[in-house]
């Protein structure tokens, strides 16, 4: 049963780490979209590149939590409780275009969850 849930975890985690390496490059790129999004939910500008270093970090520890097992439980909890504040940022300021971070939030727990379980 192990087996299952890292393979699991192995395709969740993969996947998710391709999502935020491309959502940390696209902030690094300040694409329009993604400031667009980050002034609408009132974030400084000065943010930026921080928050993209967060979301490589992410990445980093996710793929590197296929081998290292507290560095995957510890990278999904930081990409879960990131999301939990993007939505939190969200509905701060009574913006409900959240489906994107809220999916990314439950996608970030499916991780932590089987990572846990593998």
């Amino acid at each position: 049963m192990e087996i299952f849930m890292f393979i699991a975890y192995a395709v969740v985690g993969v996947l998710l780490a391709l999502a935020l390496t491309a959502s940390a490059t696209f902030t690094l790129q300040r694409n329009d979209q993604i400031v667009a999004n980050m002034q609408k939910v009132q974030v400084p500008d000065s943010w930026l590149p921080r928050l993209a270093t967060l979301k490589a970090a992410g990445a980093i520890g996710l793929v590197a939590g296929l081998w290292v097992t507290p560095l995957g439980v510890a990278a999904a909890i930081g990409v879960t409780l990131y999301f939990i504040g993007a939505v939190v940022a969200h509905l701060r300021v009574k913006d409900y275009e959240l489906a994107p971070a809220a999916v990314l939030t439950l996608v970030a727990a499916a991780a932590l969850a089987l990572r846990i379980l593998a």
